[in-house]
């Protein structure tokens, strides 16, 4: 769930972007507009006129997608990418990280390497680290993906060597990224709006947004997300660990829905904070599209105005004040992918 960070992070303290209106004229000020209740009034009022008598089918990209519930509303964008994984050999590197094995710290570590000691494949001869390493090794034949990043996740120096988590995706094909954000009606127990996921099809991003067109599509569009997902999956958010993945499972249970949420989950807020905090003014993602990509959203809507639009949207029977949040969630899920591809670039 996106929304303009002033007020999102009183709210939840999390990080997210900023909502794109169609009024790409529109020059007032950030700060003017995000304190301006009247500004969004009349925006609203303004989309209003401007989708009269328009559906979804007349300005985006729109199919049904059928699911065991009903009819979901799909709704599909299609951008060209050049997005690349170098190879980094990173099972060498966890090879060369002493610190995986039980009972060895940073001191241990740098005195077994000084006495020759580079790898756990090496410590197999050690006296008494040598039965540790075999295990290990042994282990690390069987792992999958999942299994690695926990691996690394849980490890007591995981903090200090967050950089491996993003390096380890070396290790796992592009297709199985899935770019994902909400929007909602709200914080807790309420339904979910719009879910967006962003997969790598070839030289291509794909964006499939699923909106709820009333309030009885919910488990259809929440269905609709989860037939994207399979066990090879891995979960790309901006803080999404502590809000949409656990957001969508409270709303599988409110509507009887078996799903296995429980993936490899990289959220890219904590990456940022580790990676960039010392080079940007803040680390919310849009702040972060700014300085580092040049993307610049114009018309940004508070996520405190997103369930008055909706409301707006249901009641009028008008796509307008729907428009931008639609337009700001494709833009956050295409977002995550250069995130990712610049984040593992920095690392390595």
């Amino acid at each position: 769930m996106t929304y303009d960070y002033q007020m999102e992070e009183y709210l939840r303290n999390a990080l997210s972007g900023s909502l794109h209106s169609s009024n790409q004229s529109d020059d007032i000020n950030y700060n003017e507009r995000s304190l301006s209740g009247s500004y969004f009034r009349d925006l609203k009022e303004k989309l209003l006129i401007e989708y009269d008598n328009k559906s979804l089918n007349d300005v985006m990209d729109c199919r049904i997608s059928k699911t065991s519930f009903g009819d979901a509303l799909k709704i599909t964008t299609k951008e060209k990418i050049d997005f690349f994984i170098e190879d980094n050999d990173f099972m060498h590197q966890i090879n060369s990280n002493l610190k995986l094995l039980p009972r060895i710290g940073l001191k241990t570590e740098k005195n077994l390497k000084n006495k020759g000691y580079d790898t756990i494949e090496s410590l197999m001869d050690h006296d008494k680290y040598g039965n540790i390493a075999t295990k290990f090794l042994d282990e690390m034949e069987g792992m999958s993906f999942r299994d690695i990043m926990d691996l690394l996740d849980n490890n007591r120096y995981s903090k200090r060597c967050r950089d491996n988590l993003i390096k380890c995706i070396s290790l796992t094909d592009i297709e199985n990224f899935k770019f994902m954000d909400i929007e909602t009606k709200g914080l807790s127990n309420v339904p979910i709006i719009l879910i967006g996921v962003a997969e790598i099809k070839g030289s291509s991003i794909v964006a499939s947004q699923y909106f709820l067109r009333d309030y009885a599509e919910e488990p259809n569009i929440i269905e609709a997300y989860l037939s994207h997902l399979d066990e090879d999956s891995v979960h790309v958010t901006f803080n999404g660990k502590t809000f949409d993945v656990p957001f969508i499972k409270n709303r599988c249970t409110h509507n009887g829905i078996e799903a296995n949420m429980d993936l490899p989950h990289l959220d890219l807020m904590y990456f940022a904070k580790n990676l960039w905090s010392n080079s940007l003014p803040n680390c919310q993602l849009q702040t972060i599209e700014r300085e580092i990509f040049g993307i610049k959203r114009q018309g940004d809507v508070p996520g405190q105005y997103i369930p008055g639009y909706y409301d707006t949207y249901l009641i009028e029977k008008n796509i307008g004040p729907v428009v931008p949040i639609i337009e700001h969630n494709c833009q956050d899920i295409i977002s995550l992918a250069s995130f990712l591809e610049k984040m593992y670039e920095d690392v390595n």
